[in-house]
């Protein structure tokens, strides 16, 4: 780095650093320290030409976005003064819109450099601006040039040799984000490449889980229903009792693979979007609620007229998802109500469940759509913690999101939205 040093600042020039953020200037400093050059740190505009009253300085090197006074308006004060137009201004700036561009060329600035940089492009910006043999173009007035630009006007008075390093250094921006973005849509390839080949995994798995697990389950319940119809007379009663067990044991196993399986089917689908009667589903829902058991009394309030964009499959999952679980809550009810409405925020329909059932605890609520958690004991309530999971699943797959208010023993209300 000698070498370069003694290149850059032969005789250690003075660099006037205008940055507002102490970790920004503490960066700048670092590279430009090493280098041999003589710094002077300030952390506005007011300040920099405060600083400039004393020892003038060789270069400055100023952020646009800072309080009291920015950076455009301390480069256009400075080529304004005849004493003070000739030192050149690189300007530091985050921004990439062409407007900066327009009004760094307003403002007479000799250069940008657009944040985030390397230490390389930093220094041979400023190297540029040492070598440059117009270098005292910077300090010579210029006829302006009036321009009109997105319905504005500007007063262009930067000379020649300032318009082709601003333009040239937003170029050299413009090529580094395309080389950026490049990489990233790379990554992102090699992303999706993964996820490709973990989704095969997945349904690999599911498939092991279908058939081979399934299988000795099939047995179980099988030789265990034979057991219980054959056996009977010669088990006593708590071998009875033993194979009972067994045989509901299994087919909660079995009831929760076919859960698991349908959870991890159905959060990968792809909606197919089309309009869906709401309301005419959730009555439908009501009435296969109600035949398998006939014997509850359970009052089912279904507003009318209420639609939806979506795939009309995955709706149907979570109604019957919601209204199963209003459904499944209200079962110690004697007089048990499920609504099913909508209402509207800030213009975007608000679908909800509503029910008189346990309810819930508040300081739970977050752990209502996380898969295999439980609010309520499974002796209480059956279920596998599944249903309200998928539910969150596929509603973000419609780009809505989910949320539920409730209280214990005082019922529940979920609410969903699709966009």
């Amino acid at each position: 780095m000698a070498g370069v040093q003694e290149e850059i600042a032969p005789q250690g020039e003075r660099i006037l650093i205008v940055e507002d953020s102490p970790t920004q200037a503490a960066y700048l400093c670092s590279i430009l320290e090493r280098q041999g050059y003589r710094l002077t740190v300030v952390g506005n505009g007011r300040e920099a030409l405060a600083a400039l009253d004393g020892e003038m300085p060789d270069l400055i090197i100023s952020d646009v976005i800072m309080p009291v006074m920015d950076g455009y308006e301390l480069c256009s004060r400075i080529k304004a003064d005849p004493g003070r137009r000739e030192i050149p201004v690189i300007l530091l700036t985050s921004l990439a819109e062409p407007q900066d561009v327009i009004r760094g060329l307003e403002c007479g600035a000799d250069n940008f450099i657009t944040k985030p940089y390397t230490e390389e492009h930093l220094l041979s910006r400023i190297e540029q601006m040492q070598l440059d043999p117009d270098r005292t173009e910077s300090g010579q007035t210029h006829p302006g040039l009036e321009i009109l630009f997105a319905g504005k006007k500007f007063a262009i008075t930067a000379g020649r040799r300032q318009i082709l390093n601003l333009l040239l250094s937003t170029y050299e921006a413009a090529i580094q984000k395309n080389q950026e973005l490049r990489r990233a849509q790379d990554e992102l390839n090699e992303l999706n490449a993964r996820l490709a080949a973990t989704n095969q995994e997945l349904e690999a798995f599911s498939y092991t889980v279908s058939h081979d697990l399934r299988a000795p389950l099939t047995g179980i319940t099988g030789y265990s229903e034979v057991l219980l119809a054959l056996g009977a007379e010669k088990l006593d009663e708590q071998s009875t009792n033993y194979v009972r067990h067994i045989f509901r044991a299994a087919q909660r196993m079995d009831h929760l693979i076919n859960t698991l399986l349908e959870f991890s089917r159905l959060t990968r689908t792809e909606p197919n979007r089309e309009e869906v009667d709401l309301s005419r589903l959730a009555q439908k829902i009501a009435v296969e609620l109600k035949l398998n058991e006939p014997g509850r009394r359970v009052q089912f309030v279904v507003a009318g007229g209420i639609t939806a964009n979506g795939d009309a499959r995955l709706l149907r999952v979570i109604m019957e998802n919601l209204l199963g679980n209003a459904w499944k809550y209200t079962g110690k009810r004697e007089e048990a109500r499920i609504e099913f409405g909508a209402t509207e925020s800030g213009g975007t329909p608000v679908f909800f469940v509503r029910d008189n059932g346990a309810g819930f605890d508040r300081a739970g609520a977050d752990r209502l759509f996380t898969p295999f958690q439980r609010l309520h004991d499974s002796e209480e309530f059956e279920g596998h913690g599944i249903g309200l999971a998928t539910v969150q699943r596929i509603i973000q797959r419609h780009g809505g999101r989910v949320w539920a208010e409730g209280e214990p023993d005082r019922g529940a209300t979920f609410y969903f939205t699709l966009s």
